[in-house]
């Protein structure tokens, strides 16, 4: 059995962890590809991950979350395999969250002046691409698993540590 949130409270604290991990992961990821490391102060970096959780956390509760859920389990695939279920969830999070999150940073960046040559939309798809090609494998290789291992332990306790080979 996958670890996955089974009611309102689990599925909380399962949003709340996978948003930490991927909010942390694709602030440090923006901040090196944008060369800030070393011209951004530290209280910039922790403003920049504040406000990235909170509104990723907003996004996936209330409006990628629900949507993405829908998309996959609309898809034809065989649900009671697992595996297919985790990868349909986390592409369809992973596309919703980097149409969504890539706006917040585009505008972050308009509002600071450091966009650049061209317009917002040219910025909005590059900073899509690029988003998109770290979090997907961010999503499926290190905090998907990290994050379904920990709710186990953490918030399910010890009754449902089985996975079938699956993490």
């Amino acid at each position: 059995m996958i670890n996955i949130a089974n009611n309102k409270k689990e599925n909380f604290y399962f949003g709340m962890m996978m948003c930490i991990g991927m909010v942390i992961g694709m602030t440090f990821y923006n901040l090196v590809i944008n060369d800030l490391i070393g011209t951004i102060s530290l209280q910039g970096m922790l403003l920049q991950l504040i406000l990235g959780f909170i509104i990723a956390f907003i996004l996936e509760l209330f409006i990628v979350g629900p949507i993405a859920h829908k998309v996959a389990f609309s898809l034809p695939y065989d649900k009671s395999n697992k595996l297919f279920v985790i990868l349909s969830l986390a592409f369809c999070m992973v596309i919703g969250m980097v149409l969504s999150m890539s706006i917040y940073g585009v505008t972050m960046a308009h509002f600071a002046n450091s966009l650049g040559e061209g317009s917002l939309l040219k910025h909005y798809f590059l900073t899509v691409g690029k988003n998109f090609i770290f979090a997907l494998p961010l999503q499926l290789l290190i905090i998907g698993p990290l994050v379904r291992f920990s709710f186990a332990k953490l918030v399910k306790g010890q009754k449902s540590i089985q996975t079938d080979g699956v993490s």
